[in-house]
């Protein structure tokens, strides 16, 4: 995180990325807390479709949580946002439409500091098209790891299981989930079926 100079404007993004189980979320909702304990203005919104937890909040493995409205779209993000928002939180960014990267750029643009966070890549080990151009454009990028569930190495993919094994290459991307369909591993355990 950037510290401000009181001649300096205002607005950049930053973006927290990496697998499943990395710690991303607890990460975006300390530096929420560290923000709103400095008094800026906040709101956060999380993509409608992850419903795993509550509606009303981000929330990690955890169960730590942070307020927030879910949106559909990244334009309902947009203009949900109050003018005087100092700080827009965005959950799950890979989950929102291409839309979302030009938005998060307009709203930095407006002054606004954009905290995001998400899977930098998909179930199969590739990129998020819309976080990998976001990372580019940020002024800061955190990417953690997680620890490989198989040999305990440094993780840095999502493998998903169905039914006890790898899916499939061709299944499809979203399907949202925690430890019943997803586990972190490293590159040498990470499984795609018919690749």
């Amino acid at each position: 995180m950037f510290f401000l100079n009181k001649n300096a404007k205002f607005g950049w993004m930053e973006i927290i990325v990496g697998c499943m189980f990395a710690g991303k979320t607890e990460e975006f909702i300390r530096r929420l807390i560290r923000l709103e304990y400095a008094k800026f203005k906040i709101q956060v919104f999380k993509p409608s479709v992850d419903n795993r937890y509550k509606e009303d909040s981000v929330t990690s493995h955890n169960n730590r949580s942070f307020d927030a409205v879910a949106v559909v779209s990244a334009e309902d993000l947009y203009n949900s946002v109050d003018k005087d928002t100092k700080v827009v939180g965005i959950d799950e960014v890979q989950f929102f439409d291409a839309n979302i990267v030009k938005i998060a750029n307009k709203l930095a643009d407006e002054n606004k500091l954009v905290i995001m966070n998400g899977l930098d890549k998909d179930f199969r080990g590739e990129s998020f098209d819309n976080v990998a151009q976001l990372m580019a454009l940020s002024e800061n990028v955190k990417k953690l790891h997680a620890i490989c569930v198989i040999c305990g190495n440094l993780a840095n993919r999502t493998q998903r299981i169905i039914n006890g094994k790898p899916a499939n290459y061709n299944d499809k991307i979203i399907l949202i989930g925690e430890k019943d369909a997803y586990e972190a591993r490293c590159r040498h355990c990470h499984q795609i079926s018919n690749k």
